[in-house]
């Protein structure tokens, strides 16, 4: 009998297995004695001088139980018929100087880590949940990015500036949207504020707008299913699907545009910048064979916005299914990566996106890139020094690039191996699926329900990502989170 059905407590299992995933995949699981000793010490600092934005409808939407609130958005009426968008980012770099004990924790794991029974910050929580958090009715300083957004959905001014800040109303993406939607009470931090119903519906709004400007001119509109492992009495008993939804969209299309803003604010400094890209498809043409299984067409050499116009035909034909092609195409398009751009130069752009001035810069607390663009931005805006030569950004923008391919790879084990658990009493029992990767290294395969992913093991012979196929759970080992399947009949 294996550890893992030995082992009757779920959670405890997968915070052994994540543990040693991290250590695997060269994560620090644990903060070291300097940086914890370094973070003792801390207060919340509210910068003297920038402007005071504490009276404005700051409101933070995020998941139910988050406490590392990154940003914060409000609307307001701009010139010319816009609207203007304001996101307030956590200052996180006046407590976490460049290269002190705290910095260097998180530059080599340059991100938090996510998995089922626990997170790993990239800062310590008091720092990340409580001192740069910007929590609710706390006096905060943050960088202001500013977006002027016309009637047609594009931007048409902006700005970046230091302010101080207070969260008025701490939010939740399901209550929220399931208000905005007409399916659920307002919600009572709204109600508690006057004025914040209305703020939220022009914020729905101006969404929208960005969201339809978008995808018209390419932006991909992707829908993939993501679960959560839910637990009961310490054991695995489901896999809770997470949806999109208008709140969702929200603060997407807000961070979108405020990453834009970023880029291009750094550019018209002359600064450098640490930008996100996803290149052009290598394997468009197996995008253009499901199309063609779909009974749709596309052009042979590679278009975001054909690509967009049949992701919109497919989903009006089958949203059932549209969940799987959605998966089949992000799998196809490949990975993101990071990229300096440097004075005068022209980074490649972000293809899913359909943007080419794409950075990250509005996450802090939990993605080091965003930290080393704030620094950048202090740079620009406030007079600050510049933080990074361009060597070490080009050090910087590799590490974090493969670094983001080891946290995937940790989150990615323990929910298969939290997957594993829950399917151990089914073995011999047959799903439908879909390909999810086919390459020299193997065939993966994804359930339709539940959303579990695995390896197919034998007949996987002629298959390609995006084909669908019955598949007979063949074992599970929950330790190396291995799923495997056999193509049935």
């Amino acid at each position: 009998m294996s550890r893992a059905a030995q082992f009757h407590d779920h959670r405890a299992l997968l915070r052994d297995i994540a543990r040693r995933a991290m250590i695997d995949h060269h994560l620090a699981p644990d903060f070291p004695p300097a940086a914890l000793q370094q973070v003792e010490h801390l207060t919340a600092a509210v910068p003297a001088g920038p402007r005071d934005l504490r009276d404005v409808l700051w409101c933070s939407i995020d998941n139910d139980d988050s406490m590392d609130l990154d940003q914060l958005s409000v609307s307001a009426p701009g010139g010319n018929g816009a609207t203007r968008i304001l996101v307030a980012v956590a200052d996180v770099d006046t407590l976490v100087a460049k290269d002190c004990a705290i910095d260097r924790h998180a530059r080599q794991n340059t991100a938090s880590v996510y998995t089922a029974a626990q997170i790993y910050p990239m800062l310590p929580e008091r720092l990340s949940t409580d001192l740069t958090s910007l929590a609710f009715d706390a006096d905060r300083g943050a960088l202001v990015v500013q977006a002027d957004v016309a009637p047609d959905g594009t931007v048409t001014d902006s700005d970046v500036y230091a302010a101080v800040v207070r969260n008025r109303a701490k939010l939740a993406y399901n209550s929220v949207a399931d208000w905005l939607d007409g399916h659920g009470p307002m919600p009572t931090a709204v109600a508690a504020v006057p004025g914040m119903d209305e703020q939220l519906r022009v914020q729905d709004r101006v969404a929208a707008l960005m969201n339809d400007w978008r995808h018209a001119h390419g932006a991909l509109d992707l829908e993939t299913i993501e679960a959560r492992a839910v637990f009961e009495d310490h054991a695995v008993r489901e896999l809770q699907v997470e949806r999109r939804n208008r709140a969702k969209a929200i603060i997407e299309n807000f961070m979108i545009a405020a990453n834009g803003v970023t880029a291009r604010y750094l550019a018209d400094r002359r600064l450098p910048s640490l930008r996100r890209v996803v290149r052009t498809p290598a394997r468009w043409d197996r995008i253009v064979d499901l199309a063609r299984q779909h009974g749709d067409a596309l052009p042979a050499a590679p278009d975001g916005l054909a690509l967009q116009q049949f992701l919109t035909r497919q989903k009006a034909r089958d949203p059932v299914r549209f969940p799987d092609l959605s998966l089949a195409v992000i799998k196809l398009l490949g990975p993101g990566e990071y990229v300096v751009e440097r004075p005068g130069e022209t980074a490649e752009g972000h293809f899913g996106l359909a943007v080419r001035d794409y950075t990250h810069s509005t996450a802090p607390n939990r993605r080091f890139p965003d930290l080393v663009t704030q620094r950048l931005l202090k740079a620009a805006a406030l007079a600050a020094p510049v933080a990074y030569g361009d060597d070490e950004l080009e050090v910087l923008a590799q590490h974090c690039t493969e670094m983001e391919d080891e946290v995937n790879k940790v989150e990615r084990l323990v929910r298969k191996a939290a997957a594993a658990l829950l399917l151990e009493s089914r073995i011999g029992d047959e799903f439908d699926s879909i390909v999810t990767g086919a390459s020299p290294k193997g065939t993966w395969v994804r359930l339709l329900d539940p959303p579990v992913e695995g390896r197919l093991e034998r007949g996987f012979e002629g298959l390609d990502v995006g084909d669908r196929v019955r598949v007979r759970l063949v074992s599970t080992d929950a330790e190396r989170g291995f799923i495997d399947f056999a193509r049935a009949g």
